[in-house]
């Protein structure tokens, strides 16, 4: 039986998905969330954010904007976040390439505020800044790094970001700055950034169709069974 590693802890729901397919799985989270204090700006309208945990942030301030803002989200279920908690979304991107394309093209003449974490990517902010567009950060959630050495092996990895790819090479590639080193297992990722933050490291790297938590595990599953 095969097994597979994921380095985000599962719900119950995607955990039986895993395991229907007759996987074997260990999980863990390679990285922590730690929320900021942030000073709200009193001019935002028009918002970005790429993560849910920037939205979860972005809820829990006590002068956090309730109405006349456009927002713009990375992700359906960043998207979704927002939405329940009585938000409208106005644009949602498949990644934040995506994202900043959207923008230059049609809003380059507005000013925008970006709520992000300490370790956001710089495929947004790069693009916006080359096209002069008005943008501001907000940091407003640290991620942490958890380190966790595995003694045993596993046929697959499961990643959700480039950071959880840093996590687990720090902890169990010696070196781990060895590229693509022999008989290591199969990096699945959740999304083209991270799959080129795992390229660095495994000879195998496979990319889900969407990004989300089900795509993963649905590409793991068709993986295996293919063989």
């Amino acid at each position: 039986m095969k097994s597979v590693l994921s380095t985000k802890k599962l719900t119950i729901a995607q955990k039986e998905l895993l395991l229907n397919s007759g996987l074997t799985l260990v999980e863990y989270d390679a990285i922590g969330i730690e929320l900021t204090d942030f000073e709200m700006p009193s001019n935002v309208t028009n918002a970005i954010f790429s993560s849910q945990n920037a939205v979860r942030a972005f809820l829990r301030h006590p002068k956090r904007l309730i109405s006349e803002l456009t927002l713009f989200c990375v992700g359906p279920k960043t998207a979704a976040t927002l939405e329940d908690n009585g938000y409208s979304v106005s644009k949602i991107a498949e990644n934040s390439s995506n994202l900043a394309d959207f923008i230059i093209k049609n809003h380059k003449n507005d000013a925008f505020h970006y709520f992000c974490g300490n370790k956001r990517r710089d495929e947004l902010p790069s693009a916006l800044k080359n096209e002069n567009i008005r943008f501001k950060e907000i940091e407003t959630y640290k991620t942490v790094i958890q380190n966790r050495r595995f003694t045993r092996t596993f046929d697959a990895i499961l990643f959700y970001s480039p950071s959880g790819v840093e996590s687990y090479v720090s902890a169990n590639l010696d070196p781990p700055g060895v590229e693509n080193p022999a008989g290591l297992p199969t990096a699945i990722c959740i999304g083209p950034t991270t799959a080129s933050a795992a390229e660095n490291y495994f000879g195998n790297v496979i990319t889900a169709n969407s990004t989300s938590v089900e795509s993963v595990i649905a590409k793991a599953a068709k993986f295996f069974n293919s063989q």
